[in-house]
């Protein structure tokens, strides 16, 4: 047998029913030879981790756009975190850990520059309209690798593409990360909210601290316990109706206090703008596309191309290409 083989039958063994072992995968979009020492799963979470779309995270914003700070929350960090909590809710629960980080690391990949102000942007402008998580697929499925993707497999592409809302994964991994998913940014805003002063301590309404915890380490606990015994023997990821709420009531408390702070969001607008001007100048000027969204252009459209380049901004490239194409460059002597 060789290592591979060895991996998956210990996972056959060892992995609740309910767990999706790498033997039982649906297989890939495009069949290819198995690796003698890793599991499909295995091999989707290393593809991802070395793809350009998973490097740009690391300057694309989470909640604050630019922040000047080096502990503040970017997309990268907040995939990692993500990644840690699903992990360790998958071992609680006798889940395929393989699967889950792998859809914990890419599920992202497909996010904007400027967080959900450039997704909402994006969604406006593009005919069809535009979700992080459906560019996420396509990222993987279409645009990496010079347009070959990343052949990844069933399970890995249906959890990235269930991970925010609407239907549920088809695995009890896919379902982790969404819920995980949910856990981390709202424990990490908050704490990025403190560092920034947009909130203080007290301001956290104390009926919700008194049940998920009055820290960042205690809420994360809370949660996390809370999902793995509420979910355990079940055919489903649930939380437990008192911790649901008190997660929903935090979520609305962030909503009010962060996420439509003026503070906070103040910039959000000339970002969208930002990225509205460049949507059009692209749209007339196609020309001007990289190579790599040529091909692009000319099977799905001049606007899908521009869509799909402005979704891969980082947000100082974004910021970069702005200044070269609409701000006057001062005139020097040579």
């Amino acid at each position: 047998m060789t290592l591979r083989e060895q991996i998956e039958q210990r996972e056959m063994e060892q992995l609740s029913p309910r767990g999706c072992a790498a033997r039982n995968s649906k297989g890939r979009q495009r069949e290819e030879p198995e690796c003698d020492v890793r599991t499909c799963f295995q091999r989707d979470v290393d593809r991802i981790v070395y793809s350009k779309a998973f490097r740009r995270l690391k300057h694309k914003t989470q909640v604050f756009l630019q922040p000047e700070g080096d502990h503040y929350r970017t997309r990268m960090t907040h995939t990692l975190e993500v990644s840690r909590i699903a992990r360790t809710m998958a071992r609680a629960l006798g889940l395929n850990e393989d699967l889950t980080e792998a859809i914990a690391l890419g599920h992202d990949l497909g996010h904007t520059p400027f967080g959900h102000a450039g997704e909402r942007l994006l969604a406006a402008v593009m005919p069809g309209g535009f979700a992080h998580y459906q560019q996420s697929v396509r990222v993987v499925e279409r645009l990496e690798k010079n347009g070959e993707g990343l052949n990844l497999s069933w399970e890995v592409r249906n959890g990235i593409l269930c991970h925010t809302k609407g239907q549920p994964a088809a695995t009890l991994e896919g379902q982790v990360v969404r819920l995980a998913d949910h856990i981390a940014y709202i424990n990490h805003d908050i704490e990025d909210a403190l560092r920034g002063g947009i909130i203080y301590p007290m301001d956290i309404p104390l009926e919700i601290s008194n049940v998920l915890g009055f820290t960042h380490g205690e809420r994360i606990n809370r949660l996390v316990a809370d999902a793995i015994e509420a979910s355990r023997d079940q055919d489903v990821i649930r939380q437990s109706d008192e911790v649901g709420e008190a997660m929903l009531a935090l979520k609305d408390f962030m909503f009010a206090s962060v996420y439509t702070n003026p503070l906070a969001k103040g910039e959000e607008g000339k970002a969208q703008e930002l990225l509205r001007m460049l949507f059009g100048y692209y749209c007339e000027n196609p020309d001007e596309l990289p190579s790599d969204f040529q091909n692009i252009r000319m099977e799905e459209g001049v606007e899908r191309a521009v869509c799909d380049y402005i979704a891969g901004m980082t947000d100082p490239f974004a910021v970069q290409k702005f200044e070269e194409l609409f701000i006057p460059m001062g005139w020097t002597v040579k």
